[in-house]
């Protein structure tokens, strides 16, 4: 899709369509670096959205080094220091090992985390527009983006222009489809979810339930905690989409009975929520004049509780990469291919374990190999993430 140029034209180092985590997170660290850098996002400033919430350690490695963690915790966020993954015949605990500063997990509030990371980026220097539609992306005479076009809360267009347009824009990204991405590596599995939000329960940390055929877990969160069940997405239009309160529950009572006890005496504070299924990608993330972040970019199926600490790992990668494309232009198409490879490195080993996850047609043995298989990818991603030299991303 291709804008006309308009009289109200405006100009940036970085255009950023998306201002939740991944956008938000991008922009902060280019606004850290000195560029200047426009976010826009149609939803409103702090509104939730769907989320597992759950950070990983790298996640929540990135916040710390970042300055933003302590943010996070004075929000009411609950410590997380024990995870217990439910087997059909076991139960392993896991202690959160305090080290490089991070002492505990955390699974913010979207409406926590969102507009934590887009104010830190405003107080960088990053222009951060919420309310904004975006209409579609401007291109150059040989077809380059340069841009975007959008509409202002009172109507007015506007063209901002920028030597590189990021699509942090989710699954369905505008970014992604006007440059037509294509696919370059596919997955088939897919989880069906209904969840919902309780009251907060003792401290247990994060729970996780895994028997034949289906998922489930507890993710204690800012004023409750979320549960949910995830089953073969085949299985969306007969077991949860009728009755997603009664799929919930029967699901749960039957595969993770442990969560349903556990869940039944508190109050449920939401209705609930279902979710169909999305097969997870990887897209090509970089091309003339655009890239692509976070979902727009690569998801993994929810069954990972994965997704924030993908968006947290790329937005840096990504923004690093842009970095040095705008301090040497010619280089900036080499800049984007290295940011992609490096991205697939460390997140297509995980990306099929989950996707295997995700096809439930596991035993409980399988599964325990495939989830101690993606402890060990994420044990790589934190020491990627501790080799990077904090000095560029950090608050002064």
């Amino acid at each position: 899709m291709t804008t006309t140029p308009h009289p109200d034209r405006e100009s940036y180092d970085a255009v950023i369509v998306g201002a939740r985590v991944a956008g938000a997170a991008t922009a902060l660290l280019l606004a850290r670096q000195g560029r200047r850098v426009l976010a826009l996002d149609r939803a409103a400033f702090g509104s939730d959205t769907p989320s597992t919430h759950a950070l990983m350690k790298g996640g929540v490695l990135q916040l710390h080094r970042w300055g933003l963690l302590g943010a996070v915790r004075g929000a009411g966020t609950p410590p997380l220091r024990l995870t217990k993954v439910h087997y059909d015949d076991s139960v392993i605990e896991i202690p959160m090992e305090p080290e490089d500063g991070v002492d505990a997990l955390y699974a913010p509030r979207r409406t926590v985390l969102d507009p934590l990371l887009a104010t830190a980026a405003r107080e960088a220097g990053a222009e951060i527009r919420f309310e904004t539609s975006v209409t579609g992306l401007a291109r150059a005479g040989d077809g380059r983006v340069v841009g975007v076009g959008y509409r202002t809360r009172d109507g007015r267009h506007v063209e901002a222009r920028a030597p590189i347009t990021i699509g942090a824009d989710g699954v369905r990204s505008l970014v992604a489809r006007a440059v037509a991405a294509p696919v370059t590596h596919a997955g088939t599995g897919a989880s069906a979810v209904a969840y919902a939000y309780f009251e907060a329960g003792r401290d247990d940390g994060l729970l996780w339930f895994f028997r034949q055929g289906a998922g489930a877990g507890i993710i204690p969160t800012n004023g409750g905690a979320l549960a949910y069940v995830a089953l073969p997405a085949g299985r969306f239009a007969t077991d949860l989409r009728p009755d997603a309160e009664a799929g919930f529950w029967r699901a749960l009572r039957r595969d993770a009975p442990e969560a349903a006890e556990a869940l039944a005496p508190r109050a449920r504070i939401s209705r609930f929520h279902v979710h169909a299924g999305t097969a997870g990608f990887h897209r090509r993330s970089g091309g003339p004049g655009w890239a692509l972040v976070g979902d727009a970019a690569h998801y993994k199926d929810p069954i990972s509780a994965h997704g924030l600490t993908d968006a947290l790992r790329d937005a840096e990668l990504l923004a690093r990469a842009i970095g040095r494309g705008l301090d040497e232009p010619d280089g900036m198409p080499a800049a984007l291919a290295a940011y992609e490879a490096e991205r697939d490195r460390l997140s297509r080993p995980m990306f099929d374990i989950v996707d295997r996850v995700a096809a439930y047609d596991w035993t409980a043995a399988e599964v325990r190999d495939l989830l101690i298989g993606q402890s060990r990818t994420m044990a790589e991603e934190v020491e990627m993430l501790r080799a990077l030299d904090a000095t560029a991303t950090r608050a002064a």
